[in-house]
């Protein structure tokens, strides 16, 4: 399942595909998906084709496709505070992300099936949290995985705000899957061949949409009894954070909101961490580098389109310009011809207003996001310097003990 959209060059490539397809509709899943580079989950031979819009398997390893996971953070309708339940949690690619938005009083569980894949997902995890840059800029809510077949809950089981499944779920469990979600909660899962979304509105009442078409493998039975019994797989606990980790919260949150100045408040419900400057240095906002690079393209189309009109206006043939051109020596009739070459005429007017439109706006925008940028001869802009971790930096340069400035950076290596 997948291609829906063109693939990219990048993660941020790939994300501006699927804002532009509409899979990703709100600015929390955007700097979710942003902060995390989908090809840091894949084997390394495989990485060329991380940012392609199409499922990936590599034994029990599996991610879906980029546009099912857009589709999944949006329907979830995610906020901080609240509990979180991956089925199937795989990678723990998705439980990541998650894990950016709930915050670090948010619960944020999963259970999959192979050992392996959660060996797998820990590894992935924890590469997450020590060397990349994009950890900083959120309160993060660590994700817990256990071994099981998601069949095989226990009844009493305390229910959750969200719930995704990532496998096929039969019309026989949909009752099953509808029982782990609290009053008020949302459930997502592939039901009969389709993305769905309920909300338990009432402890008995229902409201079920159908979201798009998809093909999923299909949950795997549980086969093992234990004395003729149905084998039970206990969840995760719910834990209580120590005062260390409420302390180590409290402080990287005051130096966040420090280093921005004030500006890194939330631009969604509830938010739990910051945006704005810290975002536009470390490339996740829409005029980090991603925007500037492609800014530079959009102005030299700009120049062909003026270029085009300097040809009209002298009166020289635009045949060379244009690809719809008769170049065989077929006769036409004069009086088609013309009104042919009119009709190009009104589409060539129209496109130099649109472009000189877009270089009024690019003008205004440089002057306003960019003031630091220089620009060559060639029209070629100097090269974006490196992002710089304020909330790093600072730490480091507290008066504290090192060990103390260790803890306060997760024991992070880069």
């Amino acid at each position: 399942m997948g291609g829906a959209v063109s693939a990219g060059e990048d993660n941020d490539d790939l994300i501006d595909n699927l804002k532009e397809a509409y899979y990703i509709r709100s600015d929390l899943v955007e700097r979710a998906f942003r902060a995390i580079d989908r090809a840091d989950y894949y084997l390394d031979e495989y990485r060329e084709n991380a940012y392609k819009d199409l499922a990936w398997r590599h034994g029990n390893i599996h991610l879906s496709a980029p546009c099912i996971y857009s589709e999944v953070m949006e329907a979830l309708d995610l906020h901080p505070r609240i509990s979180f339940l991956n089925l199937g949690s795989g990678t723990g690619y998705l439980s990541t992300m998650v894990g950016l938005i709930l915050g670090p009083f948010g619960v944020n569980h999963g259970i999959e099936l192979h050992e392996d894949v959660i060996e797998y997902a820990y590894q992935k995890l924890d590469s997450f949290i020590k060397t990349s840059d994009s950890f900083d800029k959120f309160e993060f809510c660590e994700p817990s995985f256990v071994v099981g077949n998601c069949l095989e809950i226990p009844p009493e089981s305390r229910q959750y705000d969200r719930v995704y499944c990532g496998a096929g779920v039969q019309k026989d469990h949909e009752k099953y899957m509808k029982n782990l979600i609290k009053v008020g909660g949302i459930l997502v899962m592939p039901l009969e061949e389709k993305l769905t979304k309920i909300t338990r509105t009432g402890p008995s009442s229902w409201e079920t949409k159908k979201i798009i078409s998809v093909s999923f493998a299909p949950l795997i039975l549980p086969k093992h009894n234990v004395n003729g019994k149905p084998k039970t797989v206990p969840l995760p606990k719910y834990e209580v954070r120590t005062l260390q980790e409420l302390t180590r919260f409290c402080i990287r949150h005051t130096l966040q909101m420090t280093s921005d100045g004030g500006e890194s408040q939330s631009r969604s419900r509830g938010s739990s961490f910051s945006v704005g400057r810290g975002l536009a240095v470390a490339g996740l906002h829409k005029y980090g580098p991603r925007f500037k690079r492609r800014r530079v393209h959009r102005r030299r189309c700009n120049a062909l389109v003026l270029a085009t009109r300097q040809v009209v206006g002298t009166g020289m043939s635009p045949a060379s310009l244009d690809s719809n051109n008769n170049q065989g020596g077929i006769a036409e009739d004069e009086e088609e011809a013309g009104e042919r070459e009119a009709r190009r005429e009104r589409r060539r007017d129209r496109k130099v207003a649109r472009g000189l439109m877009e270089e009024e706006e690019m003008v205004e925008e440089e002057v306003e996001e960019e003031p630091e940028e220089e620009e060559r001869e060639t029209g070629e802009l100097l090269r974006v310097q490196p992002a710089v971790n304020v909330l790093r930096e600072r730490i480091l340069g507290l008066p504290l003990p090192e060990p103390l400035k260790r803890f306060l950076l997760y024991y992070r290596n880069k």
